[in-house]
């Protein structure tokens, strides 16, 4: 398992790799699945914007573009997660930006594990996953 973190016009948040790295695999392992590469890429709005539109033909701004190159039960893949669009939504939503931020990360793994947001029904779905994941979270996943 390789987890790598870039940012693009951002300062890299303060996650602890380590138990950031644990608790990804043990998601993964909850759905019977194993963990190849990872890459997350930390980015502003205006990054994720372009990314959305180059790739995915969308112009709208959005928190994480999840890019799944999983094959069979190993999953893999790249995740743009904007750290201006975590910020707003964690304002929206009256949650800690840490708390917001962690959940982005682990949306982005239940993707790759083959669960969805889009359809009907869906999105109650993976917040029950979300919130399942965050329960099993590390102490001190985030550094002081």
């Amino acid at each position: 398992m390789d987890i790598n973190y870039l940012v693009e016009n951002v300062a890299m948040p303060r996650i602890n790799q380590a138990k950031i790295k644990e608790w990804l695999e043990a998601v993964a392992r909850s759905h019977n699945k194993s963990v190849g590469t990872l890459t997350y890429i930390f980015c502003d709005d205006e990054y994720i914007l372009a990314t959305n539109k180059q790739f995915l033909q969308h112009d709208y701004y959005t928190d994480i573009i999840t890019f799944d190159y999983s094959n069979s039960r190993r999953i893999s893949g790249d995740m743009v997660i904007s750290l201006d669009t975590v910020a707003s939504n964690a304002q929206m939503l009256e949650v800690d930006y840490h708390q917001e931020l962690l959940r982005v990360i682990v949306h982005g793994v239940l993707h790759l594990c083959g669960i969805n947001d889009k359809g009907p029904g869906e999105r109650e779905i993976m917040e029950q996953h979300e919130n399942e994941a965050l329960a099993i979270l590390p102490e001190n996943s985030i550094e002081q």
